[in-house]
Parts: structure tokens; C-alpha cells; sequence
């Protein structure tokens, strides 16, 4: 892991294409700017454990249809 420190204005290049620039830093809230290509998903990563919690409390309620359809069928 690479670790760096930066000030407000100050900017971070991933690749040749991918910048993240420090726009605030308040009472330790950081706020960050991130320009990527289109093609580049960006993503706060505990939104993707968000949904994949969601997704997986889902897919127990499609199989429980499902069973349940099954032995009313």
C-alpha cells in the first residue's frame, strides 16, 4: 500500500488517466475529486458490500418463492 500525505488543491495520477484531486479537509471529513475515463468504474467501496448484502438477502427470498411455489404446484 502506498500511503502519501496531500494538502487541499493537491493531486494524486493512477496511470496516465485517472486523477484524484483533495478538495477539502474538515474535522477530519476529506472530501475528493476523482476523474477517470467513462470506461473506469468508481465506487465507494462499502456501497459494493452494501448491494452485495442486499443481493444475497434477495436471492434467500427468490428461493424461498421458489420452494414454496414448488410445493404449492
Amino acid at each position: 500500500m502506498l500511503i502519501l500525505t496531500r494538502k487541499v488543491g493537491e493531486k494524486i495520477l493512477i496511470g496516465e488517466n485517472i486523477e484524484i484531486t483533495i478538495l477539502e479537509n474538515n474535522q477530519g471529513n476529506i472530501k475528493i475529486g476523482i476523474e477517470a475515463p467513462k470506461d473506469v468504474r468508481v465506487v465507494r467501496y462499502e456501497l459494493i458490500e452494501e448491494v452485495k448484502e442486499q443481493n444475497r438477502i434477495s436471492l434467500k427470498d427468490t428461493e424461498d418463492i421458489i420452494k414454496r411455489l414448488i410445493r404449492e404446484g
